[in-house]
């Protein structure tokens, strides 16, 4: 085929075309120049009136054409027409498909009905916002909320921190919710070495709190809040009965005048025919209630006195009229002056031929105790039990002093009191013996006693029936305790369970005072001397006021070398625990009128550990201060009996070396003890083994002679050596 050439017409304006030529020159072969018109008026293209001519019937029609902006040029070939109509199509095309999708997109958008539209009454053509959009904001939302509470998560918070007395580290840690180890690196930085164990009082806690950017709040006191409990106002007071403490020395007849105003028999209850418990009883006189308290009357049951001394509204000194004041009445009597109670002075045993009352009044008046005869303020009544002479005289004298006092009490408050004895039944678990001091004790009263809590499940009057309600003066069991709780602590009753929990809580925390606390090494304490050997002892009683008083008795018991040391006293039978502890800490197991159980028994005597019960307290001392006795070291007296110097050493065959020897002083006997002294300094202990004299064995040599001495054991004699000899005296020391 015949290529065609293309010709290119040169267009009026020269400047344009010689320009467009060269620029056809830069372009490809196939390239066309096209030249538009600059002038906007002219004759339309006939393209575009064709068109205005067929639409101008339309009259319905909206859509106009637009105009060319091209100029079709004369002289344009086939191809280059082709091309040019390509060009125009295209542009026209996109530009109307474009227009075209806006306004049918407007228009769908417009009519499109949705719920949100469909419920508003506004104008159909306003539009909310769809569904996703706001999905969209809502998420949008949310992640800024959840930025800006991580950056306030990331602040630290500022807590009130409860600050008790004390408080170990761990637990202040806890409260402000901080790691325990920044606590004691704070406390390693003022110079003080601490754990996480130790406690630190309230200051230091309070100033490591605002260290840390908390709140200190410093706690009250168990003690500050029991006294606002107790200073409630009463307001419907009744007379209630007296509290009557019998008190005085040991085998004067304390229990035996409560038994003839009992009409019962506890002496023959009591082991050894004294009193070593706490007793409570309530009589009835003529429809008047008297409650009385017995008292122990031997020397290590102090605390049990100034116990019932302290309870008491008035004291009976009971003194055997053929023994006279003895150590524990003067004590009973400064306990009762100490309590400020008035005292009523029973002689008793006035049957006896050898009775002298007057050398007891006149002993009492050496002790400010005045009788009503010598004007004087204390009633004094001479009585015996045996024939039951005055004993309502005993009693008038005690209603009468009641009255004098005008004792009166609230019956509608919450009650008090105060405990007497505790301890726990294998059947019933820990009981308490309580007085009720003021208000009514109910069952199902949440109380606090001590450092124990418990809800009233049982009341047991002196007579062991079950009551529903206890008044004031009235002594009771209470069953319902968490706990053998101490003899003499309070018995108070709150609201709820909550209360007493709380409360109990505070009070174990203060008591945990002390324990745990920093100690810091001083000179003493580093050189001091700690030879001192201690004996370990486990105590098991039948109540605890009787386990404080073995207690205290024992820990009076002083020596430099030894010192008994209580690792456990406690209320109950002996347990295999307890056999177990005393295995391994190598201690005397004791029980005071209690008993091991079958399984302590067999682990008892599996392990060889004996068990040592007493029932009368002064022998239970006598067998510690015994033990005691025999850990110390004897006594080790030595008497020098000769002296020997060794002039020559001579070696024998089938006997060694002897040590020819001069007797400077004494004598020199076989076997006796010797001590071999070179240059001032004993070098060996031993004992002679055997003595010759010339070539014959003698048992013994005297000064001025000389021998042969061998030592048991040793053969490295020197001249000049002394060989001493001596007996030793071994005597046993006691506390």
């Amino acid at each position: 085929m015949e290529k065609k050439k293309l010709k290119l017409k040169i267009s009026e304006g020269s400047k344009k075309t010689i320009n467009n030529i060269e620029l056809a020159k830069s372009k490809a072969s196939n390239s066309v120049v096209i030249a538009k018109k600059n002038t906007r008026t002219g004759t339309k293209s006939s393209f575009s009136n064709t068109n205005n001519k067929n639409n101008q019937n339309k009259s319905k029609s909206n859509f106009t054409p637009r105009t060319s902006n091209f100029s079709r040029p004369s002289g344009i070939n086939d191809y280059e027409k082709r091309k040019l109509a390509e060009q125009r199509a295209t542009k026209r095309l996109r530009g109307e498909n474009t227009q075209k999708s806006k306004i049918g997109s407007n228009i769908r958008r417009e009519l499109k009905l949705t719920l949100s539209r469909a419920l508003s009454d506004e104008d159909i053509e306003f539009k909310g916002r769809s569904l996703a959009s706001l999905k969209r904001a809502k998420q949008k939302e949310n992640k800024e909320n959840q930025k800006n509470q991580n950056l306030e998560e990331l602040k630290p918070i500022k807590r009130d921190i409860n600050i008790p007395e004390v408080i170990t580290i761990r637990e202040l840690a806890n409260r402000m919710a901080e790691q325990s180890s920044n606590i004691i690196k704070h406390l390693l930085s003022m110079g003080v070495t601490a754990t996480i164990n130790h406690s630190i009082n309230s200051d230091i806690a309070e100033y490591l709190v605002q260290e840390f950017g908390h709140n200190p709040i410093k706690e009250k006191k168990a003690e500050e809040i029991i006294k606002k409990i107790k200073e409630v106002k009463s307001k419907n007071l009744k007379n209630r009965p007296p509290i009557i403490t019998v008190m005085g020395h040991v085998d004067h007849g304390k229990t035996s005048v409560l038994d003839v105003l009992r009409k019962a028999n506890v002496v023959s209850g009591e082991f050894g025919g004294i009193t070593q418990h706490l007793g409570s009883y309530q009589i009835n006189y003529n429809s008047n209630k008297i409650t009385f308290i017995d008292t122990p009357g031997h020397a290590a049951f102090t605390e049990m006195r100034a116990r019932g001394s302290k309870l008491t509204d008035i004291v009976i000194l009971v003194v055997a009229a053929d023994d006279g004041v003895k150590p524990q009445t003067i004590e009973s009597i400064k306990h009762a002056k100490a309590a400020k109670v008035p005292i009523v002075v029973a002689i008793n045993k006035c049957d006896l031929p050898e009775a002298d009352p007057q050398k007891v009044r006149n002993q009492l008046l050496e002790h400010e105790l005045i009788a009503e005869e010598l004007s004087g303020d204390t009633l004094i009544v001479e009585i015996s039990t045996k024939t039951k002479k005055n004993i309502d005289k005993l009693i008038e004298s005690v209603l009468l002093q009641a009255e004098l006092l005008e004792l009166k009490s609230d019956y509608d408050l919450k009650a008090n009191g105060v405990v007497l004895e505790s301890k726990i039944d294998i059947g019933r678990g820990p009981i308490v013996n309580i007085i009720v001091t003021s208000g009514t004790l109910k069952k199902g009263d949440y109380f606090v006693s001590g450092l124990k809590w418990g809800k009233v499940r049982a009341l047991i009057n002196d007579k062991g029936d079950n009551i529903e309600e206890a008044s004031p003066s009235t002594p009771v069991e209470v069953l319902g305790i968490n706990g053998a709780t101490k003899a003499g602590d309070d018995f108070i009753v709150l609201e709820s369970e909550k209360e007493a929990k709380s409360l109990c809580s505070s009070r174990i925390q203060e008591n945990q005072q002390g324990k745990n606390s920093l100690t810091f090494v001083t000179q003493d304490s580093a050189f001091k001397d700690k030879t001192t050997e201690e004996l370990n002892i486990i105590i098991k009683s039948d109540v605890h006021g009787s386990s404080e008083a073995i207690k205290n008795a024992i820990t009076q018991i002083e020596h430099d070398e030894v010192k008994p040391k209580i690792i456990l006293s406690d209320i109950g039978m002996i347990t295999e625990t307890d056999v177990s502890l005393s295995k391994a800490s190598s201690a005397l197991l004791i029980a005071f009128n209690v008993k091991p159980s079958k399984e302590a028994k067999q682990a008892a005597e599996k392990d060889k550990i004996k068990i040592n019960s007493f029932n009368i307290i002064y022998e239970l001392l006598e067998f510690i201060k015994n033990q005691m006795s025999g850990m110390l070291a004897p006594d080790v007296a030595e008497k020098i009996i000769g002296s020997a110097e060794i002039l020559e050493i001579f070696k024998v065959s089938k006997v060694g070396k002897i040590a020819g020897s001069k007797v400077i002083e004494g004598e020199i006997l076989q076997d006796s003890n010797a001590r071999i002294i070179r240059d001032g300094a004993i070098i060996f202990n031993g004992k002679i083994g055997s003595i010759f004299r010339e070539k014959n064995q003698a048992k013994q040599v005297s000064a001025g002679l000389e021998c042969g001495i061998t030592i048991k054991n040793f053969t490295d004699f020197q001249k000049k050596d002394i060989i001493e000899a001596f007996n030793s005296t071994v005597t046993e020391r006691s506390i």
